[in-house]
């Protein structure tokens, strides 16, 4: 419709114009079920390092990136290119240095990895993960290739299309003002799900996607419509307690989580804190068969005292106050017992004061002095409950109720982030796993402290809008890959690299094996990029790049938790909530962090781009291993064998008989590349190799990406 309002507008006479807009009016007004929205005119994409040649399609650097040429000559004297305007048929003269060569999505492209880097810290584990800075239209693509059918979860957290800077379509920031974005959104949006959908494995996965209010509808029906057949549910999460103010409306705490679930997948039933659900808080009340259906836990009741001798006169030596951080939902600080005068204790800047107040206001006691207190919370016997007017519910385990945990009739099965036990009947101990609600109200989820806190003090001060807490993430994740400790997870709207962080930690609490795929694009901020075009630097400078997102925060971020260091080389201070693993620890684990390239088909074909086509090599058949290369310098052998990475490569198929050899008397070979034109000739190779895959270069590689855009 966008491009109809343009046509209309381009009507000389001024009845007709009207009368056309008046009847298309009409026309667009007219009921139509299910979503409905603009496809708009293809994306495009900068490629800073692909040099312009003739024939090339072309954009200004600080041009509109949709505003394509086509060049039509080069003046290497003068460093001029003489290019026509796609749309508008105008030529112009331009200098090389500002202009970029840009790829139209939907144009076939050949793409490969260009390694900017690596952090090792575990150089006997074959774990890597990656990292690709790419716009991730086209990173999908190259992952379809890779990977499809073979992801177990996708996690991503979209531009939620605020109307601020959050987000670019064909390289320009989408407002408030502009009448079509949310079918600008939708388009992005569904073009880079089509391609998510064909990576997940269709037996059992699952795509999660965080939103808010600004497109949950659109992003719910557009689910709906794409992954027919599949379970969609949504989650309500909290991810601000304090709420943020709006200039009209409430204060916005939440937003929400899409799953999508393919196959067989659901979520699964996990040991889960007291803070899950108002199940998992049971009293000797209500721990009945009749009234709990799920694992019983030992009889835990307030820590008000009642009936008799229950008021502050009758035991001034049990009035006191408890303080709790709201944030972690924790008890840390037990006052001393106060004089009869005094009804208050010092309040404490970021504490909520606890005192054993009734309904009433009247001042009572608590079950046990200040001393006992700090016992039993360190025997896990004190649990924080819901908040109150007067501060929060604290309940306890008495002394029976604890005797049975010792005696063994109850098994601690953790520990919960305030630090109580988690206990149920030993004949219910295997089955004490929840599955979650769908309304998540959760102190570690705080994007503040756990997001934006925790990066700055890994980042040593850098920004980052709105990183989400990193237990959040992890718990999202958990429900879906906790049992799979081989899963592969993608996300492709990465960010500062919370998934990968997250991974990292799951890992290391139960040694899984799990591996990580970030792609994020390296766009610097609104302000940056003011400052560096005042500076007279351009989108592909040094200095630019560097202060791009990929490069400035989502790599940093990966090095510096596998490390254990900040970016100053500090040891990170304090432990992971849930585990007290030290952040300072790091993690057993590597990573690579690659460039999204893109290579010329005929050069491809020729063989003469090898070097370049290793990493893709290396991600095809998992990652297993640092990732070899090739320098510049280095004589391309006849045969690889590189038992490192499990994987071995016949690039002369006259040393076949050889590299057959080699490969069958390996035991470590899973994969094998065999470069040659003839579909005959690799059908007899790959038959006589005694392995699990083989691939056919280039054949495979350059027929994916024709077949696969062609089809799209």
């Amino acid at each position: 419709m966008a491009a109809i309002d343009d046509l209309i507008k381009q009507i000389d006479d001024p009845g007709l114009r009207a009368r056309i807009a008046q009847e298309f009016h009409k026309v667009s007004k007219k009921k139509k079920f299910g979503l409905v929205f603009e496809e708009h005119l293809p994306e495009a994409t900068p490629l800073y390092d692909i040099p312009i040649k003739q024939g090339a399609l072309v954009a200004e650097k600080q041009g509109e990136i949709s505003d394509i040429y086509v060049v039509t000559s080069i003046d290497a004297e003068t460093n001029t290119v003489t290019c026509v305007n796609k749309e508008s048929n105008e030529e112009r003269q331009l200098q090389n240095d500002d202009l970029v060569t840009v790829a139209q999505f939907g144009d076939p492209i050949y793409p490969y990895l260009k390694p900017i880097d690596t952090v090792c810290n575990a150089p006997d584990s074959d774990l890597w993960h990656t990292l690709i800075e790419a716009d991730n239209y086209h990173a999908l693509q190259l992952l379809e290739y890779l990977y499809a059918g073979k992801v177990d979860c996708i996690y991503i957290d979209p531009p939620y299309n605020t109307g601020a800077k959050d987000w670019k379509y064909n390289n320009d920031y989408v407002d408030s003002n502009d009448s079509y974005r949310h079918s600008k959104w939708l388009s992005f949006m569904e073009r880079r799900l089509k391609l998510a959908k064909k990576l997940l494995n269709p037996k059992e996965s699952v795509l999660i996607v965080t939103i808010d209010e600004k497109e949950y509808l659109h992003l719910g029906c557009l689910l709906e419509e794409m992954f027919t057949g599949s379970y969609l549910q949504m989650v309500s999460t909290i991810i601000n307690p304090k709420g943020v103010s709006s200039l009209q409306g409430f204060k916005k705490a939440d937003e929400y989580i899409f799953f999508v679930m393919l196959g067989n997948a659901s979520p699964d039933a996990l040991p889960l804190g007291n803070e899950w659900s108002p199940s998992a808080i049971k009293t000797a009340s209500n721990n009945d068969d009749s009234k709990n259906n799920g694992p019983k836990e030992p009889g835990w009741t307030s820590m008000m005292r009642r009936g008799s001798h229950s008021s502050r006169s009758e035991r001034p030596g049990l009035y006191y106050a408890i303080y709790a951080d709201p944030t972690l939902h924790k008890i840390v600080k037990v006052g001393d017992v106060m004089p009869q005068t005094q009804s208050r204790d010092v309040e404490i800047e970021g504490l909520v004061q606890i005192l054993p107040l009734r309904t009433n206001g009247d001042e009572g006691c608590w079950q046990v002095g200040p001393q006992e207190l700090k016992n039993r919370i360190s025997q896990g016997r004190i649990r924080l409950g819901r908040a109150t007017d007067y501060g929060f519910v604290v309940n306890y385990l008495p002394d029976g109720e604890y005797q049975k945990v010792l005696d063994g009739l109850y098994e601690i099965s953790g520990f919960a982030e305030d630090g109580s036990m988690i206990a149920y009947k030993k004949e219910d101990a295997g089955e004490a796993a929840w599955v979650a609600p769908t309304q998540w109200k959760i102190a570690s989820h705080d994007a503040s402290a756990y997001g934006s806190t925790l990066l700055s003090n890994i980042l040593c001060g850098k920004k980052f809008a709105f990183p989400k807490s990193l237990y959040a993430v992890q718990d999202t994740l958990r429900f879906f890959v906790e049992n799979k400790p081989e899963a592969l997870i993608v996300d492709f709207f990465a960010g500062s690299g919370t998934t990968l962080h997250a991974i990292n930690l799951l890992n290391a609490a139960d040694g899984g094996h799990r591996r990580t795929i970030l792609v994020t694009n390296n766009e610097v901020s609104v302000d940056e990029a003011k400052t560096l075009n005042e500076k007279g630097y351009k989108p592909g400078d040094n200095v630019w790049e560097n202060l791009g997102i990929a490069r400035y925060v989502t790599w940093p971020r990966t090095v510096c938790s596998i490390n254990g260091r900040d970016i100053n080389g500090n040891p990170l201070k304090g432990n992971y909530l849930g585990n007290d693993i030290p952040m300072s620890d790091g993690f057993n684990a590597n990573a690579a962090f690659f460039r999204l390239g893109f290579l010329d088909k005929t050069q491809i074909a020729l063989g003469r781009q090898f070097r370049e086509m290793l990493p893709t090599l290396w991600m095809k058949n998992d990652c297993v291993g640092p990732c070899p290369a090739l320098k510049k310098d280095d004589v391309i052998p006849d045969m690889m064998i590189l038992h490192e990475n499990r994987m071995a490569i016949l690039i002369d198929e006259r040393a076949y008989s050889e590299f057959k050899d080699k490969v069958n008397q390996a035991t470590d070979i899973n994969m094998v590349f065999i470069i040659t034109d003839s579909e005959d000739g690799y059908r007899e190779m790959a038959n006589g190799l005694h392995v699990t895959e083989t691939c056919q270069l280039y054949r495979d590689y350059l027929d994916n990406f024709r077949i696969n855009v062609a089809r799209r």
